[in-house]
């Protein structure tokens, strides 16, 4: 009979131990941020990774996340496909982070999304548009990736509407680049959008992200003379692609998506431009207004003065505090109820009020930006 009491006491000892520590977990929490701070597009990177940051610090100034202090591992990914890879491995199985904040390109995005997702590590991209970052091939939801954008159909859908309703076009001219699963998703659902709304689409032609001269191309643009000329590609092709066309004396307003949005885009070439984007820092709302003064006293440009912070940045911020709010409120770190908190949550951002739908893309506001006399200028608003 002592023998049992004693034997008891111990498992009753263990369970009470056990459940404090479920309760209560301790330690740091890492979270790997994946961004191209080399490769084609370093401006995202850098911006997507200060924007992180400074959520980071932010929580970190509160005390953490119920405590536990946040730690960064930033890792450069390149956004290609392979040095993503690369990154995410060593992240989870070297550093043993369980959440990760990237990529920003679609095409690296996707493959970590199918390593995160089998390892149950959660993934919340901050801009990775295309539908197959949060899906897989069956059209079933990943369970543990989400994203903190809105996805390639809405801002395609938005850029055909402005094009015929706004700019009156009957018709458009795409150009895109067939390796490239970011461009080929918003090429597909502007088409779709445009033709279905009564516009016609009078060429189509492809190139490689590779690619410095489009003179073939846009002499194909000049014979068709389309109202719009749609190039939903990253900013360093949008500077090559406009700067020529503008050479040739074509007129037409190019378009594009949010892959225009840098401080590297060449506003003298994209002069008259239109590209759909998450978030303008002209916005009035307090959140807007606190985050653009907050981010401009960290971080600085060149010269010193306050970096005026892109929808990179916005989206990164974001994405970071979705995240350490879904952690938070599960009050754990066991990613399986993390990724169900997120998935329910309601949280008003930088980039609007956000909610998730079932295949984990949140529901939100589009904005129109205008590239005008060497500037970028608030449009208008496009709400789901």
């Amino acid at each position: 009979m002592r023998a049992f009491k004693i034997t008891s006491l111990f498992a009753l000892a263990a369970i009470v131990a056990s459940a404090c520590g479920a309760a209560a977990p301790t330690g740091d929490i890492k979270v790997a941020i994946l961004a191209p701070l080399s490769g084609p597009v370093p401006t995202f990177g850098v911006a997507t990774r200060d924007g992180a940051l400074m959520a980071i610090e932010e929580w970190n100034a509160k005390g953490g996340i119920n405590g536990r202090k946040i730690v960064p591992v930033v890792e450069d990914s390149q956004c290609t496909p392979d040095p993503a890879v690369n990154a995410a491995n060593k992240v989870i199985d070297q550093d043993k982070v369980k959440f990760i904040i990237g990529e920003v390109c679609s095409k690296a995005s996707i493959p970590v999304s199918e390593i995160a997702n089998s390892k149950k590590v959660i993934q919340i991209s901050p801009t990775s548009t295309n539908t197959d970052v949060t899906v897989d091939k069956t059209g079933k939801v990943k369970d543990f990736i989400f994203r903190a954008c809105f996805i390639d159909d809405f801002q395609g859908l938005v850029g055909a509407k402005f094009a015929l309703d706004t700019l009156k076009a009957k018709s458009a001219f795409i150009m895109e680049d067939q390796s490239n699963a970011y461009v080929i998703g918003l090429a597909n659902a502007f088409e779709k959008a445009f033709t279905a709304g009564g516009g016609k689409i009078v060429g189509k032609e492809n190139y490689t992200g590779k690619d410095t001269d489009f003179s073939t191309i846009l002499a194909k643009v000049a014979d068709a003379k389309p109202d719009v000329i749609y190039l939903p590609d990253y900013y360093n092709i949008v500077n090559l692609a406009a700067k020529q066309a503008k050479e040739k004396g074509i007129t037409a307003p190019f378009m594009g998506g949010d892959g225009w949005d840098s401080p590297d885009l060449d506003a003298k070439a994209a002069d008259g431009g239109y590209y759909t984007n998450h978030y303008s820092p002209d916005d009035t709302r307090a959140e807007v207004v606190g985050f653009v003064k907050a981010y401009g006293t960290k971080y600085k440009d060149d010269k010193g003065q306050p970096k005026t912070p892109d929808a990179l940045a916005a989206l990164a911020y974001d994405a970071s505090n979705l995240l350490f709010t879904a952690i938070q409120k599960a009050g754990t770190d066991d990613t399986t109820k993390v990724k169900d908190t997120l998935a329910g949550l309601t949280f008003n951002g930088i980039s609007g009020k956000i909610t998730f739908d079932a295949s984990h893309n949140p529901v939100k506001s589009a904005t129109i930006l205008k590239v005008s006399g060497g500037k970028v200028v608030y449009n208008s608003t496009v709400n789901p």
